[in-house]
């Protein structure tokens, strides 16, 4: 059972529409009809639904609990005793989870697909090609799976191979034709009147593309994340907070944790009025080693990276 650290009074996880997502037992009971004891035999008795708990043990249910309940009554309404159910919704879910699996097989598949004509057009220089084939990528798949799974890893391939004669202006092409692309996007975003959270790159360990495409990732309609210029000195990022009024800074690093990294960090998180959170490669390398500390990791997947800075603003994940 997932346990919350933040008191119950202090939790107000939002999604992206603005409604909150961890609801008490009182407001489940409210919106599904089914009282309190219920809720709890089905938990304690049955293992039917499985909610979080805060410290002091209250329970917070998510919407999927919700929906989960909504099934319950539906296959009770239908005549099938509750000590049944489970067995049911198990198979149900597998079900699920077996079409899911075949849905991301076939898209797995089609990836090197995308990728193999994308490289076309860059290796003709044909911005015009590149252009059609970037649409039809952004409009087919959510924008974590066509930059994570599709874009970025070509220009990593691009970058990594630039051997024979060409290939370094294919990259330079390429690379380009996405930070423009990618600062497009992140405009319409960054001039909403949303709360804003800045993102700045550790010093030299990260480049240009790979700082917008985190901050478009981690983007949501309720919160912008502003990227600064790239060179940003690290000792003038308080000042910079202190001027701009930001609800959070992230630093982001592509590069292996060392060392220095946890002390600069947490010397950093003293300085500021907002929460320090790290992104990229180093946060999957340094959460042992800032622990217990007040600067947050949020990882470097898209989707994780936008979750945990949602879950650590709202209160409802601890550093």
């Amino acid at each position: 059972m997932h346990v919350i650290t933040a008191p119950i009074d202090s939790l107000s996880l939002l999604d992206s529409t603005g409604s909150p997502e961890l609801f008490p037992i009182r407001e489940v009971s409210r919106l599904t009809g089914v009282n309190p004891v219920t809720l709890r035999a089905w938990e304690r008795r049955y293992g039917l639904i499985q909610p979080a708990r805060t410290e002091s043990g209250h329970r917070l249910y998510s919407k999927a609990d919700i929906e989960t309940v909504n099934r319950i009554l539906d296959w009770i309404e239908r005549g099938v005793a509750v000590s049944k159910v489970g067995k049911i919704l198990a198979h149900d879910d597998q079900q699920a989870e077996v079409v899911r699996a075949e849905r991301d097989t076939r898209e797995a598949a089609e990836w090197p697909q995308w990728r193999a004509r994308l490289m076309s057009a860059v290796s003709a220089f044909d911005d015009r090609q590149l252009e059609s084939l970037y649409g039809q990528v952004v409009a087919t798949y959510p924008l974590n799976v066509a930059f994570q799974d599709i874009l970025m890893p070509l220009w990593n391939e691009l970058l990594r191979h630039q051997g024979r004669f060409g290939q370094a202006s294919e990259w330079l092409f390429f690379d380009a034709f996405l930070r423009v692309q990618t600062f497009m996007r992140l405009h319409v975003a960054t001039v909403s009147p949303a709360p804003r959270v800045l993102l700045s790159a550790m010093p030299g360990e990260c480049r240009k593309l790979e700082l917008l495409v985190a901050a478009l990732l981690m983007s949501r309609d309720d919160l912008a994340v502003k990227v600064l210029g790239m060179g940003q000195p690290f000792d003038e990022l308080t000042l910079v907070c202190e001027k701009t009024h930001s609800q959070a800074l992230i630093i982001f690093s592509n590069h292996a944790h060392n060392l220095e990294l946890a002390g600069r960090l947490n010397r950093l998180a003293l300085t500021l009025d907002c929460p320090l959170f790290i992104a990229g490669a180093a946060s999957d390398l340094a959460q042992t080693a800032l622990a217990g500390t007040s600067v947050g990791c949020l990882g470097s997947e898209g989707r994780q990276m936008q979750r945990r800075l949602q879950q650590f603003l709202s209160g409802s994940l601890d550093t």
